[in-house]
């Protein structure tokens, strides 16, 4: 369970509030929803493309903004609905960049953005969020995104596996990897500036699997 989980659901039950008066119309209500949901996305986003994640979060609010009305689903509902159109408008912007000449590789540009103090609790403790960015942005191209969905944007493996086009339990697979692979690679770090390599510890990562149940908003987006 995430710190922002543990806060109450006092806060979720007032995102959704606010998300039912955003659609029908409320500009307040909807200001309240993007400064919940546009962190999130810009990290998740800055993963995929760098430093053009502001053009893409950007590109994916325009849609949001439009297409909010017709949406049906709770606030999980929404932040998969939302990271669904930002992955689409990210593949979408480097199948266009692959296209000039000269273009660069995004896991190469990331990452001096904020990200939430809870980040810290899932096997990234004690580093620097630019560098826990930029690891996973060094992992294969599956775990990083399930890395991202379920750590960064705080999504269930069913709303993931929703953005992602796959399974719940794959996604919770290529999460639980990630996050072995991540904690072996920060174990490696530590013990090359000590002078000793440790093995990494046994249950010293989290649970990748818990989940919650319910819609996620995101089918049919395209």
């Amino acid at each position: 369970m995430t710190r922002a989980r543990r806060e109450g659901a006092g806060g979720e039950d007032d995102l959704d509030r606010a998300l039912r008066a955003a659609q029908d119309g409320d500009e307040e209500s909807f200001r309240v929803l993007y400064r919940d949901v546009q962190p999130r996305l810009i990290r998740f986003a800055g993963a995929l493309v760098g430093a053009d994640a502001e053009d893409v979060t950007s590109e994916a609010w325009l849609q949001i903004a439009r297409d909010l009305p017709a949406f049906r689903g709770d606030i999980d509902g929404f932040r998969g609905w939302t990271a669904t159109i930002t992955r689409h408008r990210a593949l979408d912007h480097l199948r266009r960049r692959s296209r000039r000449p000269a273009a660069d590789a995004p896991a190469e540009e990331l990452l001096t953005l904020a990200a939430p103090a809870d980040t810290e609790e899932l096997a990234l403790d004690g580093i620097a969020t630019e560098d826990a960015l930029r690891l996973i942005a060094g992992l294969p191209r599956d775990q990083a995104e399930a890395v991202l969905l379920r750590v960064v944007v705080g999504l269930d493996a069913k709303s993931a596996g929703k953005v992602l086009g796959k399974r719940p339990g794959a996604v919770r697979t290529a999460a639980h990897r990630g996050l072995r692979r991540l904690s072996e690679r920060l174990a490696g770090s530590a013990g090359a500036a000590s002078g000793t390599v440790p093995a990494p510890q046994a249950g010293s990562l989290p649970a990748a699997g818990s989940d919650k149940s319910g819609g996620t908003g995101a089918e049919g987006v395209r």
